[in-house]
């Protein structure tokens, strides 16, 4: 009964109570368990990522497993490694440039704007195009953003490239938001929050499920606006688990860290545990949506490079489900149930 007492946090590793989700039981474990050597391997001596004492941490992420459930039809490890690469480098820039490893709002613009140049390339005369090269050298993040759209590059075709950098594009936008509110100190509307996370989300991860399967999802049918709200829906609803799951974590760390639960607390005067509940609600009918939404889109449009695309964001969902619910090193859940 969700109005009744809290009995307690549930046990490490259970899923939040009443979220609407599709458990995955099996993954190959073996191909993780590759991943994680290869991607430590990049980190540490291709790209000088992290000093040692943040070892613990990374490994702590378990790459290996994120990617390998999130894209099980990828034909081989390499592929699994390009989406590993970009999710590595896309948490890199978020610690060091925004959250935990000393970031800041303060100059946050410019520092998101030059690693962007890392991935789509600046155009300029010959005198200044070698200090811009050269500053992809500068610090960690970009080192890692070049190195890994360098492999995705090889990967992809010149149309998912420029999804991708569309998709960075919003993700930069949406940290933009988010350090502005915090410089200021604004606890934005709940829509408004929504609406920043509908950037600053989990999008350029799924939306390359295609590039990681070793096929194309045609620039045409991409842009189709029912595609682009299932694509939206799924990257929220994904980004709101994030914001389930990490919830413990971020009110340990300093400051106010914005997430739904938060939000919805102090913008609907609602008590922390009724806030939490509420954003599990949210979570549930972005789902419902998305579902209800591909399934309609996929019978409106029977063709099959769309019914994979659309197969492989679901399976990314709920993977990335499984990752945040299992990795009990970041993760555990309040007590309000």
């Amino acid at each position: 009964d969700p109005g009744g007492p809290a009995a307690g946090p549930p046990p490490p590793g259970s899923p939040v109570p009443g979220l609407y989700h599709h458990p995955v039981t099996e993954y190959d474990r073996g191909r993780a368990a590759e991943v994680d050597r290869l991607i430590k391997i990049w980190a540490i001596e291709e790209i000088e990522l992290y000093p040692p004492e943040w070892a613990e941490q990374f490994e702590g992420f378990q790459v290996g497993m994120y990617m390998t459930v999130c894209h099980p039809d990828a034909p081989t490890v390499g592929q699994l490694m390009v989406a590993a690469r970009l999710m590595v480098a896309e948490n890199a820039v978020d610690d060091c440039y925004c959250e935990d490893h000393g970031g800041s709002p303060d100059g946050l613009g410019g520092r998101l704007l030059l690693a962007h140049t890392a991935l789509d390339p600046v155009h300029t005369t010959a005198e200044y195009r070698a200090p811009w090269g050269e500053s992809l050298k500068a610090d960690a993040p970009r080192r890692a953003y070049r190195s890994a759209m360098d492999h995705f590059l090889e990967a992809a075709t010149p149309s998912q490239a420029d999804r991708f950098r569309h998709d960075m594009a919003r993700l930069h936008l949406g940290y933009l938001a988010e350090g502005a509110w915090d410089q200021t100190d604004y606890v934005p509307e709940v829509w408004e929050y929504l609406s920043m996370r509908q950037f600053n989300n989990f999008r350029p991860c799924p939306t390359i499920t295609d590039t990681v399967g070793g096929y194309e999802l045609p620039a045409d049918l991409h842009a189709r606006p029912e595609l682009q709200r299932v694509i939206a829906l799924a990257s929220n609803a994904t980004t709101i688990v994030n914001d389930l799951y990490s919830y413990t974590k971020e009110l340990d760390s300093p400051g106010r860290h914005l997430n739904l639960p938060v939000v919805i607390a102090e913008r609907e005067n609602r008590s922390e545990r009724d806030a939490y509940l509420k954003a599990v609600e949210v979570h549930n009918e972005l789902m419902h949506a998305f579902e209800a939404e591909a399934a309609a889109l996929s019978a409106a449009f029977p063709l099959p490079v769309l019914t994979r695309f659309l197969r492989g964001l679901a399976v990314w969902v709920d993977g990335n489900h499984h990752w945040h619910r299992s990795n009990t090193y970041r993760y555990s859940l309040p007590d309000f149930w």
